[in-house]
């Protein structure tokens, strides 16, 4: 349905008016780098471009009072010295004469972003805009925002589309307490920030930005706040975060739209996080959010202060949400302790809210970094622009080039089968030379021509994944097992690739390969699982196999995705049984989220019978979202149980299975 981008030049033409250290960062080249960056790139002309509107008064009440917005309306009539009077009532942002109207333009924006992913014009999109929305709150401006696009969003979604539930993941380096405030009793609307936060130390300075705010009344557990105690997070950080809090309640509460704030500030060389994530992280933040609602998923531009990792992220964030591969991750080493003790704390503060982390552990007893401490008065009475220079400017690569394949989706089926709109059959002559391998090791008693041909093909379908004149493939087989363990063994050794496998069911995988190293295979089923082999075999056995939605998801979510993307491999090889009692909707939640691994080179084996599900299976592959699931019950005790005993075993060869610290009695300071 396609992507949609929101710009208008307008949004650049005011500017700070005088001197003031704290928003001298805030420049219009922010939105003109950004959008110059997606038409050099050629990802602003495969966008579907939306004029923008400005924001109507009914829509600006949303969320401020009439107070606030009748002040504003006043500031295009002052002089400069109004402006400046004016601006002093509000913390940390600056007025102009034409801020109120690029105000109504970017909360507008938002709202026609909204229209087109409801209405279905579009799947996706992302808006441009300035000034920034998260920190206004309902009669204030903050922070650089004057109102608050986001929330302003939120409600209207509500309002006149009927959205029963909306989730809000704000990944700027700056708490969003504008839109935590305007929520927090409200249970129809769930907000995700991870913060810069370093103690209470670090802007807006708030105590309702730690771990332990979740939200007042009804809304007690939809209020989730990470604090970043320490500088310099990395990608493992990032990551770990999503696996073992968002994704896992973002799933449990099933949202019907997806917005998020999308600050660039928490990228590397921003002279307000001082984080250390690469701007490709953000092309898997984005994809992993992807499945949710739908599809439904709105971007919209909050902070990013140096210019160069800003229109990097933007283009990462836009090409993902077009339905181009994700890159390869990069630099997964493990979360750092002090985010492994922000990521502790978060989880059992919300442990009494969602069943999916019942398991968490209990609050640490010991001293660690996310303790509240009382800030000092010398630290309160710091100038707050004064900002320590770094020694020397953060250098880093550019992002890889993600050139997508020019075919999505290929597939081998048998003649009586119809191949799914927009995909291609594929069919390959036949290599004698890989024919004879083939009979050699897996057809040597047989004459079954057809099984050698489907084989072979196969082996060619690999091949041209791996020259990525293929993005993914799909192939329904006699023999599950049979051409699991062929694929593997061409890809480990004629390849060198190394193969994350997923089988679903009780088959045969193969364990050959695993000890080196080039297989990694995650198994479940319901059968009780053998010993572990090595760490590259790991079977997960629950009670109702893949049948229990509930303890499938968090499987995949919290142990699955981790380890996929720590092995980081080439391919991916995800297989089914018959019967393996999964439902579609599940089916395709696992295709989807496994596309953020190995560049999106997924090959999905299934039964011959299962003819009826190579439609589901191939619209997960062309990138379509899955279906929702609702939202997710409880998952049975036992399964939850038994898949806490298996993290907790695994997590010493595993870094990002991690969910707590090593006792250490500190934290890590990257």
């Amino acid at each position: 349905m396609g992507t949609a981008l929101l710009y208008d030049e307008e949004m650049t033409k005011y500017k700070l008016l005088w001197v003031d250290p704290a928003c001298k960062i805030e420049v219009p080249e922010r939105l003109t780098v950004s959008h110059e960056a997606l038409i050099k790139t050629g990802l602003a002309d495969r966008c579907v471009s939306v004029p923008v509107r400005e924001a109507t008064d009914a829509d600006i009440l949303l969320v401020h009072s009439e107070e606030y917005l009748e002040a504003v309306k006043k500031t295009p009539y002052m002089t400069l010295e109004d402006l400046m009077e004016f601006t002093s009532h509000y913390g940390d942002v600056y007025f102009h004469p034409n801020i109120y109207h690029c105000a109504k333009l970017a909360a507008g924006a938002t709202l026609q972003l909204v229209d087109s992913v409801m209405t279905g014009k579009v799947r996706n999109g992302m808006a441009l805009v300035r000034p920034p929305g998260h920190h206004s709150m309902r009669s204030a401006a903050n922070g650089f925002c004057v109102f608050n696009n986001v929330a302003i969003a939120a409600q209207y979604a509500k309002q006149k589309y009927g959205v029963k539930r909306v989730l809000i993941v704000d990944w700027d380096v700056h708490h969003g307490q504008g839109v935590q405030y305007a929520f927090e009793d409200d249970p129809s609307v769930l907000y995700f920030s991870w913060h810069r936060y370093e103690h209470q130390k670090f802007w807006p300075n708030l105590r309702d930005s730690d771990y332990d705010i979740v939200g007042k009344e009804k809304g007690a557990g939809f209020t989730m706040n990470v604090p970043w105690n320490t500088v310099g997070m990395k990608n493992s950080d990032y990551l770990s975060v999503f696996c073992h809090v968002l994704l896992p309640v973002a799933y449990e509460f099933c949202p019907d739209l997806v917005l998020v704030c999308a600050g660039f500030d928490s990228a590397i060389g921003d002279p307000e996080g001082k984080m250390c994530a690469s701007p490709d992280i953000f092309a898997h933040l984005t994809h992993l959010l992807m499945n949710l609602a739908g599809g439904k998923l709105c971007a919209v531009l909050e902070g990013g202060y140096n210019l160069t990792s800003l229109h990097q992220s933007v283009c990462q964030t836009v090409q993902t949400l077009l339905g181009d591969p994700a890159p390869r991750p990069a630099n997964l080493d493990g979360p750092s302790t002090s985010a492994l003790e922000s990521l502790h704390c978060v989880r059992s503060a919300h442990k009494q809210y969602w069943s999916c982390l019942k398991h968490a552990a209990e609050l640490p007893t010991s001293e660690v970094s996310t303790k509240r401490i009382k800030l000092a008065e010398e630290d309160q009475s710091l100038d707050k622009g004064e900002e320590e220079e770094s020694a020397e400017e953060e250098v880093w690569p550019e992002p890889p080039k993600r050139v997508a394949p020019p075919v999505r989706t290929a597939l081998i089926l048998p003649n009586d089968v119809a191949c799914p709109d927009r995909c291609q059959r594929f069919s390959s002559s036949e290599d004698t030379n890989i024919v004879n391998k083939l009979r050699e090791k897996f057809l040597k008693d047989s004459a079954d021509n057809d099984a050698l041909t489907a084989l072979s093909s196969l082996i060619a379908l690999v091949e041209k994944m791996e020259k990525n004149e293929i993005c993914n493939g799909l192939a329904l087989v006699r023999d599950v097992s049979m051409a699991m363990m062929c694929v593997v063994q061409h890809a480990a050794t004629a390849l060198n690739s190394r193969v994350l496998v997923v089988c679903v069911g009780d088959m045969v995988v193969p364990g050959h390969s695993t000890e080196d190293g080039k297989t990694l295979v995650v198994q479940f089923s319901n059968k009780e699982a053998e010993d572990q082999k090595c760490k590259y075999h790991i079977p997960v056995c629950l009670k109702k196999g893949s049948g229990d939605v509930s303890g499938f998801m968090q499987a995949v979510l919290s142990l699955l995705l981790p380890l996929g993307y720590e092995y980081d491999p080439s391919l991916v090889l995800l297989a089914r049984t018959a019967d393996s009692g999964m439902c579609d909707g599940v089916w395709q939640q696992l295709t989807g989220l496994l596309q953020s691994l190995a560049q999106g080179n997924t090959l999905v084996l299934l039964q011959e019978g299962e003819s009826g599900c190579v439609d589901a299976t191939a619209s997960s592959l062309l990138g379509e979202a899955a279906r929702p699931l609702g939202q997710l019950p409880a998952p049975p005790p036992g399964d939850m149980e038994t898949l806490e005993r298996l993290r907790q075993r695994l997590q010493a060869d595993w870094k990002l299975l991690q969910t707590t610290a090593p006792d250490t009695g500190g934290s890590d300071e990257h």
